[in-house]
């Protein structure tokens, strides 16, 4: 008899933490469905009814991690928000989070990064992802007017060259003492006052004008 899908769940989402914890203990470099066999107590053959292959846990392991980062960029797309704001609160309440969880456990935070190096293909798929949303609202901003005589591809490039500090992990970690929120303020300020407005294209006092949405 097949193994209900509730439980295969469940099995994947237990397997996961022990994979998590083994990424804890030894890093997340070579990281092989035998050793997370082993750990798990079970054979090899019994873990492939939970995930078929390592890409599939690696997909599984990336999941879990950006699923908080993907509920922001959908919550912030979503929100009735005048571009200018909705941009940064795309970009703060991501900045926040991954810099909240480098505080709590730097070594975990660098073991994720090495195990995002590996398998870069997989992660490929959520920056991606991240470019959709921000396509999304780069169309808002030029129906407001915003990014004259730009692309939609064009803007979206410019936008992570200029933010790239703040999206990137591995920045975070030389760099977090040179990176805030009021900081990040100014620089979507300046994405919006430098790249152009057809009309009323005024700066900011310094500070920046919108509040953090937590």
């Amino acid at each position: 008899m097949a193994r209900p899908q509730t439980d295969i769940e469940a099995g994947r989402q237990e397997l996961l933490d022990i994979c998590e914890q083994l990424v804890r203990q030894r890093g997340g470099v070579d990281l092989s469905m035998t050793e997370l066999a082993a750990a798990a107590g079970m054979s090899p053959a019994n873990l492939y009814r939970f995930f078929e292959n390592k890409e599939a846990l690696m997909e599984a392991a990336a999941g879990r991690w950006f699923a908080p980062k993907i509920a922001i960029m959908e919550e912030v797309v979503a929100a009735d928000l005048p571009s200018r704001e909705k941009m940064f609160q795309f970009f703060v309440r991501r900045f926040v989070r991954m810099r909240d969880e480098f505080h709590e456990d730097p070594d975990m935070f660098k073991s994720y990064l090495e195990l995002g190096n590996e398998h870069f293909e997989v992660v490929k798929g959520y920056v991606d992802l991240g470019d959709h949303y921000l396509s999304e609202l780069v169309v808002q901003a030029m129906d407001e007017g915003y990014l004259p005589d730009l692309s939609i591809d064009d803007a979206v490039s410019l936008i992570n060259q200029m933010v790239v500090t703040y999206c990137n992990p591995e920045a975070l970690i030389y760099l977090d003492h040179k990176l805030s929120e009021e900081k990040l303020g100014m620089i979507i300020d300046a994405i919006f006052i430098g790249l152009g407005r057809k009309f009323d294209a005024k700066p900011s006092s310094g500070k920046p004008h919108i509040k953090i949405v937590t």
